[in-house]
């Protein structure tokens, strides 16, 4: 099955009879051929011809995610709207995406999205061939300030670790830290952790204890077993108050106890089992939880999801990315 097939099957019973028409009658005039204009065109029409309620998040069924997943591994489109889905069908049927001019559309489609056409073009290159045409546009879709295009990029999609280099790898998760976007969804991050990443988390780390700011839940998550002594001993400061008091001393916006639990975490993904043990013995009720759901494995990526304010999971996914 196609990206094409797969995602027309979501929009089917999503869409009106006059939206399907017209998304069908588009899609198969950019599969037949037309210039750049034209493709540009029917992107931004998609708005107008879908409607607001298009704009909308939609609520996929489990079987539809788990066939996307099947399709593409490391691709969710749970957090998609109709509108994104069918501007991706209009990218992935050019017919030409194998030959030069296929990028060069999408690049030219690029340069005059707006931000609406900007999400829907940036979830669509995991789903197109020659993925080298795509890595700069997709690393220098990191620099952007909008949430929801950074989000689009990064995000619920493979592309990233599949074929950003360590650079262009650890500057996207700095920048998602600094913008506040889920460094949980960002697909296979366990698997790209490094010293560097966790040198650069350390980092961050000192600096907003020496401005004496909260440290973000999001940056214990980077340092795995690459922190070293350095990272340990960061990792204590920011447990230490909690286990001389059990208040509500330093933690997050979101939440004032979430650096510690985050950092209590990060000792799982650290191989710390002893001190592990430890806190799961002596320390307050709500450190100790950690330590126990770290020493059965639930360290992974997808545990930071109890620190995403927009996730509002009653139960912790425990399945690694």
């Amino acid at each position: 099955m196609s990206t094409r097939i797969l995602l027309q099957s979501f929009l089917e019973p999503r869409l009106g009879e006059a939206e399907r028409t017209w998304l069908s009658a588009a899609s198969d005039e950019i599969e037949a051929g037309v210039d750049e204009t034209r493709f540009g065109l029917l992107l931004s029409l998609a708005a107008r011809k879908l409607g607001f309620a298009a704009r909308e998040t939609w609520a996929l069924e489990k079987s539809e995610l788990d066939s996307a997943a099947t399709l593409i591994e490391g691709w969710s489109p749970e957090r998609w709207t109709p509108l994104e889905a069918a501007r991706v069908v209009l990218v992935v049927s050019r017919s030409d995406l194998m030959q030069p001019s296929g990028p060069a559309a999408i690049e030219s489609a690029f340069r005059f999205a707006d931000e609406g056409e900007l999400c829907a073009l940036y979830r669509s290159l995991a789903h197109l061939p020659q993925p080298a045409a795509y890595v700069w546009r997709a690393a220098e879709g990191c620099r952007t300030n909008m949430v929801t295009v950074f989000e689009a990029n990064v995000c619920d999609t493979p592309f990233p670790a599949l074929h950003f280099d360590a650079v262009a790898f650890n500057q996207a998760v700095i920048k998602a830290v600094f913008i506040g976007a889920p460094l949980w969804r960002l697909w296979s991050l366990d698997r790209r952790l490094s010293e560097e990443l966790a040198r650069m988390a350390l980092d961050l780390i000192d600096e907003r204890k020496s401005a004496h700011r909260c440290v973000q839940p999001d940056l214990w998550m980077c340092l795995g077993t690459f922190g070293g002594e350095a990272g340990l001993a960061a990792i204590e400061a920011e447990v230490a108050p909690h286990l001389e008091t059990g208040s509500s001393l330093g933690g997050t916006e979101q939440h004032p106890l979430d650096g510690a639990r985050a950092a209590v975490l990060a000792l799982g993904r650290a191989g710390m089992s002893a001190r592990l043990r430890e806190l799961e013995a002596t320390a307050p009720d709500f450190l100790a939880a950690e330590a126990t759901l770290a020493l059965a494995g639930g360290a992974n990526q997808l545990t930071w999801a109890r620190f995403d304010p927009r996730c509002g999971l009653s139960e912790l996914p425990k399945t690694p990315a």
